[in-house]
């Protein structure tokens, strides 16, 4: 089959990969209808966090071809959303609810395993991980929208829970890439009063907007402390998202969150210093990590078929595989949101 290859640094070709199979019980095999570029592979991409050369891609869509005969709750011909690690649902922490961490678990795409920018895949614990969407002939906007829960839908949802944004809730989201775009749309979802999103470009604000968010503001660093403390009157917000993962984002997350309230951490971190000063003497917690996608999946999937979010959205640019090259650099130079990638037929369903 054709998938994107990663090769190293600034190299993402198409290649060969043997056509997957379903080589144990447990296995299904995944036609790939839609794939995309996650925020996270522009850190392989720029060589900045290490990947494996071989397989690429953790974000896909598809229909089920195959499957192990011990897989229940799928079927061959189910569209089903793939969060993008797989996991067994029965370990000590997918009870849990920290799917992301299971035990048997691994990740799409890792140069090994089959990634979502590919034909096909094979998929591990497909009973346990694949979520089958109810229905058929969808239209394009909500597969877009189901794509966009196999990650950066349920890692912003992951950031807003994490804070505790509730009801009345008064937020700031620091990034405006597709996760802090979904964060904002989450905490939105979730009830808050007022979402302050940090973006300076004109597209992104136009998203958080339509989103939720009731304010904007472009500065950055001890600027966009400064204004949003103005913006709350000296106090601080109830919850920052924190959905970037540089230095300076935490330190704008953590110089916003009024003491007592929690930031809600899911960037992927790089060159952070230890915030414990912070937490200990103003009394701020921490908390995210790896969304655990599977487990959020299926209340999003509710709200996206019912109409109430639509976060496929947060794909602005698209192109098919051959171009997969292409999705990367519109991303890299901040041309697009989040890159979408059409690989298989539309049908969508039995």
């Amino acid at each position: 089959m054709r998938a994107a290859i990663y090769n190293g640094p600034r190299s993402i070709e198409v290649g060969e990969r043997p056509d997957p199979v379903v080589a144990a019980p447990t296995d299904a095999v995944v036609r790939v209808v839609l794939g995309c570029v996650c925020g996270s592979d522009l850190w392989y991409y720029r060589g900045e966090t290490p990947h494996a050369v071989g397989s690429i891609g953790h974000e896909f869509i598809g229909v089920v071809e195959g499957i192990g005969t011990d897989v229940r709750g799928i079927a061959v011909g189910d569209l089903v959303i793939a969060p993008f690690k797989y996991c067994d649902g029965t370990c000590p922490h997918c009870r849990a609810g920290v799917t992301s961490q299971c035990v048997a678990g691994g990740a799409f795409g890792n140069g090994e395993i089959d990634g979502g920018q590919g034909e096909a895949v094979r998929v591990p614990l497909a009973g346990a991980t694949l979520v089958p969407v109810p229905g058929s002939r969808h239209s394009d906007e909500m597969m877009r929208s189901f794509l966009a829960l196999s990650d950066v839908m349920s890692t912003g949802h992951h950031a807003a829970v994490s804070a505790g944004v509730r009801s009345g809730s008064v937020v700031a989201v620091v990034g405006d890439g597709a996760v802090g775009l979904c964060a904002v749309l989450a905490a939105h979802r979730l009830g808050a009063a007022r979402i302050i999103a940090l973006s300076r470009h004109p597209a992104r604000q136009e998203v958080a907007r339509s989103f939720g968010a009731t304010d904007i503001r472009a500065e950055r660093g001890d600027a966009a402390i400064g204004a949003i403390l103005e913006l709350t009157d000296g106090v601080g917000v109830d919850a920052a998202l924190e959905c970037v993962g540089t230095g300076q984002s935490m330190a704008t997350a953590l110089g916003i969150a009024r003491p007592g309230s929690v930031v809600g951490v899911v960037g992927v971190p790089h060159d952070i210093e230890n915030p414990m000063e912070t937490v200990i003497f103003r009394n701020i917690g921490l908390r995210g990590g790896v969304s655990p996608a599977r487990a959020y999946i299926p209340e999003l999937l509710d709200d996206v078929l019912d109409g109430r979010i639509n976060p496929g959205r947060v794909f602005d640019f698209e192109t098919d595989l051959d171009h997969i090259a292409e999705a990367y650099k519109a991303m890299d130079e901040r041309r697009a949101i989040k890159s979408l990638i059409r690989i298989g037929a539309k049908e969508d369903g039995r």
